[in-house]
């Protein structure tokens, strides 16, 4: 029965940034369990759309190709989601896949997440050392911390949920949920604690917390499930104890 059915899909190309955006359509032999990097595979090794005609292979990225690398994000049916856990059969046809529009476009249904790793890189999403090699056991975490942290630590930086937020666009500064969420992440860990008022310091201001809208397409959309609301709520909580701290310039505990 398989044999003879057929897979269509219409995709949104950009031969490079500087050019127009152009749809094409495609039809592909359908098999079992295929998802949407499988549909992709077999247009790169026949690279014929719909009306007969030779074209170039739909460009996109991917690496794990099971939800952990993040690499393979784009807009799939309206949806931003992975492309590598979705499956053709699950899929409305046409198949409709689009690139993320809240990033540059590279090429066809690959973009350049930058804007999400400078953002990590502003709130200083790691854990810092002096240059040691041997610092010896660090503190411990609280089983009750380690357990809502390690949700966070989840997070595959696949840009879906800035994808989602209305409130991260071209004409906005605001990070976004994934790096405030990562703020929350590392300065819950014993030693990135020591960084935490830093962090916080850099999240309050429009291109921080101030820039959400609280819409919560963010955790609606997060493909693990990741409580970025929640997250950010406590971060609210968090620059406000700082906020005191920085106007009286005590270094007490509040």
């Amino acid at each position: 029965m398989s044999e003879n059915k057929m897979i269509t899909m219409i995709i949104k190309r950009q031969d490079d940034p500087d050019q127009s955006p152009y749809e094409e359509k495609f039809e592909i032999p359908y098999r079992e369990n295929m998802n949407v990097i499988s549909a992709l595979m077999e247009i790169r090794r026949n690279p014929v759309n719909a009306e007969g005609e030779a074209t170039t292979p739909v460009y996109w990225d991917m690496g794990c190709l099971e939800e952990v690398c993040g690499a393979c994000s784009m807009v799939i049916n309206g949806t931003p989601r992975q492309s590598c856990t979705a499956l053709v059969d699950q899929l409305e046809q046409p198949i409709r896949l689009e690139p993320m529009s809240t990033f540059p476009i590279n090429r066809d249904l690959a973009v350049d997440r930058s804007r999400m790793f400078d953002s990590l890189k502003k709130v200083k999403a790691w854990i810092p050392i002096d240059g040691t090699y041997d610092l010896g056991p660090g503190p411990r975490m609280a089983e009750s911390k380690r357990q809502w942290a390690y949700e966070l630590s989840k997070c595959m930086t696949c840009g879906v949920c800035l994808e989602a937020c209305p409130n991260v666009n071209s004409k906005s500064d605001f990070i976004g949920p994934a790096p405030l969420s990562q703020v929350r992440l590392f300065n819950s860990h014993p030693t990135g604690e020591m960084n935490k008022s830093e962090r916080l310091q850099t999240i309050m201001d429009g291109e921080g917390l101030m820039g959400c809208g609280n819409a919560q397409n963010c955790v609606q959309s997060c493909p693990k499930g990741i409580p970025l609301t929640t997250s950010i709520a406590a971060l609210n909580r968090d620059t406000a104890v700082e906020s005191f701290k920085s106007f009286f310039g005590s270094d007490k505990q509040v």
